[in-house]
């Protein structure tokens, strides 16, 4: 059921948003049913806890348990039911984030969050995560010009270096999934790359491997 979902992942200010809509307009122009969604958030349950997760102070392990609940919800409702009709779901953070916000930048341990993780959503996981990889200094250079940066955007340069830290751990660990794409390269280039990666993709749930050209 997870072959056509595809997670889109990144420290704040690594430029993800701008790439989802690519993918949508890849996939819809070949006659998906696509769908775009978020974490936290995606239902009116989910949004409200993402009101509540960036703009109150809470304990790390507040923070993991009010994600999950979010994402239980949101599989529930939006991600499962779009999967089960053979639609495609590009989800802007999932439990990757969680691993690298809090079991990185807050110190919980991967192991605190794969217990959670286990209870919500046993076995299920993206077929393809894209990565976009951008050190924190040049990640807070791109979002400082925002009127107001939330709670987690505004945390300290090392939170956002362990977070990163976090995120490339996982790729290394599961690089068939997780494509770590270089956010400082030219943003043309980029999205070649992320379109490459989605076609491979598109060809394996048919059942075959089109033909793309590398960079």
């Amino acid at each position: 059921m997870q072959t056509k979902f595809i997670t889109f992942e990144g420290i704040d200010g690594a430029g993800k948003s701008s790439h989802i809509e690519a993918v949508r307009d890849c996939l819809t122009s070949r006659g998906f049913e696509v769908i775009c969604t978020r974490e936290p958030g995606g239902t009116a349950l989910g949004e409200s806890i993402r009101a509540l997760f960036l703009n109150y102070e809470m304990s790390p392990e507040t923070e993991t348990l009010l994600v999950f609940a979010a994402r239980r919800e949101h599989l529930r409702q939006v991600v499962w039911p779009a999967l089960a009709r053979g639609a495609w779901v590009l989800c802007d953070r999932f439990t990757d984030a969680t691993y690298a916000y809090q079991g990185g930048g807050r110190a919980l341990g991967g192991a605190y969050v794969a217990k959670i993780a286990e209870i919500v959503h046993p076995g299920f996981s993206p077929a393809l995560t894209l990565l976009f990889d951008l050190p924190p200094d040049a990640a807070h250079d791109r979002i400082v010009g925002r009127e107001a940066l939330d709670r987690i955007e505004s945390e300290a340069k090392d939170f956002h270096e362990r977070v990163r830290a976090a995120y490339l751990a996982l790729a290394e660990a599961e690089p068939s999934r997780i494509a770590v794409l270089d956010s400082r390269e030219p943003k043309d280039a980029v999205r070649a790359q992320v379109i490459e990666r989605v076609l491979r993709l598109i060809g394996a749930s048919a059942g075959f491997a089109p033909t793309v050209q590398s960079r």
